[in-house]
């Protein structure tokens, strides 16, 4: 009998969240994301972009600020940091002074900071920094469902139509003009993809979490699938199990949802790491 409550026990904490209209929007809404992740995260660690990706949506924190004070729209506002984030990266490495992974270290530092500077000593943003660097689960709505939703369908688009070139460039750089592909438009579209993923991603996870969903599940997968086609179904299937487990932990435990996905994400991947690790030793 005692076994019997306890499975009954098991199955309510998994289940009873679940029917709570908050949760049900952050489900639906983490899990449509997990699509645009899944998809974007393994063209972002094939590419090398993680950092940039993780730069960037901390760089949208002094827009979150800024949006609430003034009235803005916070996507709107994130979107407008993250891209001139992204801009002004690029006008900084093309002088050739700098050298990327340098400059975006020193945008980063510098947007940090000013984020923190306009919630503490210009806008006294309070307990809201919270929900702006780590997510929330209450503040969930239709507005983000419906960007997560456009994120997954654009990512699934981009993937179809724009795969090959980014595949191409991302393994030879050098010879993928030769082939009558058109480098320069596919780096476009895939940064202003990544923009617009990491404003969608924002609400779920925070301005400082945003690689919990878009570099992580697909790291994960390279450990275990050597096939583009595997590595993109393993990542949104990855994604979307750290994120549904995540939202669990965070209901019964109190926590933004941002660092309880981050969690399940980094003992996953820790995990699959050393089995690998190990697999590759027993087989040498």
């Amino acid at each position: 009998m005692r076994i019997v409550f306890d499975k009954l026990a098991g199955v309510r904490w998994l289940t009873d969240p679940l029917a709570i209209p908050f949760m049900q929007r952050a489900l639906l809404t983490t899990l449509l994301l997990a699509v645009a992740a899944g998809l974007l995260g393994t063209w972002i660690v094939l590419r090398r972009l993680a950092f940039f990706v993780h730069a960037t949506g901390s760089a949208t924190f002094p827009g979150l600020v800024v949006a609430g004070a003034w009235g803005i729209a916070p996507p709107l506002a994130a979107l407008g940091a993250g891209l001139g984030f992204a801009g002004l990266l690029s006008r900084i490495t093309r002088r050739g002074a700098t050298g990327a992974d340098a400059a975006t270290g020193l945008l980063l530092t510098a947007a940090l900071a000013l984020g923190v500077v306009l919630a503490s000593d210009v806008y006294r943003s309070g307990a809201g920094v919270d929900r702006l660097l780590f997510g929330t689960l209450l503040g969930l709505g239709d507005g983000d469902i419906a960007l997560a939703a456009a994120a997954a369908v654009a990512a699934l688009a981009a993937t179809l139509a724009l795969g090959r070139t980014w595949l191409a460039t991302g393994f030879d750089p050098g010879g993928a003009p030769a082939l009558g592909i058109r480098t320069a438009r596919g780096d476009r579209l895939l940064l202003v993809l990544l923009a617009l993923s990491v404003v969608a991603v924002l609400p779920a996870v925070g301005a400082l979490l945003v690689s919990t969903l878009l570099v992580v599940p697909a790291a994960t997968a390279r450990l275990l699938t050597g096939s583009l086609r595997g590595l993109l179904a393993a990542a949104v299937a990855i994604a979307a199990a750290e994120s549904v487990g995540g939202l669990l932990l965070a209901y019964h435990l109190d926590l933004p949802p941002g660092p309880a996905i981050a969690v399940i994400g980094g003992g996953v991947f820790g995990l699959v790491a050393l089995a690998a690790s190990i697999g590759a030793r027993a087989a040498a």
